[in-house]
């Protein structure tokens, strides 16, 4: 059976930023295997196209350029907050302002948004709401563990049961 609309699919990989022989920074393997159903907007659209006809045993290996994952580095993502946002009871909480932790930050309309502490300039925190994986090239290897009809309860809810 080959990947196309519909299908649920079943894959392992590993994802590399600085080439296909760079350090893993994220994996599914076969204990817990990436599961979507293809072309219901669960994916990355070109993350989807790389796989269209595989079929299960496949093995696939492709780059996706920041333009068709998750973007460019956006400036205006990166802002300064002063220290006073953070505090509660009047302190801030040890560590929470350590270089590189990611926050959950609310905005004026109830939004949720991560941003993570780039650094600390005088009163203010530099931080980065630009996704993790903004900028960066995606090398991805893997294999196609299984493709399979989605039932229509899986269909109904949007997501793999």
């Amino acid at each position: 059976m080959k990947i196309e609309k519909n299908k649920v699919v079943t894959l392992t990989y590993d994802l590399r930023t600085e080439g296909f022989e760079s350090d893993i920074v994220e994996s599914a393997t076969l204990e817990h295997p990436l599961q979507f159903i293809y072309d219901n907007g669960m994916m990355l659209p070109a993350f989807e196209e790389q796989l269209t006809g595989k079929a299960q045993g496949d093995n696939f290996q492709f780059m996706l350029k920041p333009e068709d994952a998750y973007g460019l580095v956006v400036e205006e993502n990166i802002i300064d907050i002063p220290k006073a946002s953070f505090e509660r009871d009047g302190k801030i909480e040890d560590g929470l302002l350590n270089i590189g932790n990611v926050i959950s930050m609310q905005d004026n309309q109830g939004n949720r948004f991560d941003g993570v502490v780039k650094e600390i300039v005088g009163e203010n925190v530099k931080m980065d709401f630009n996704h993790p994986m903004a900028g960066k090239n995606l090398f991805f290897i893997g294999k196609i563990v299984e493709v399979r009809d989605a039932t229509p309860e899986e269909l109904d809810h949007g997501h793999v049961h």
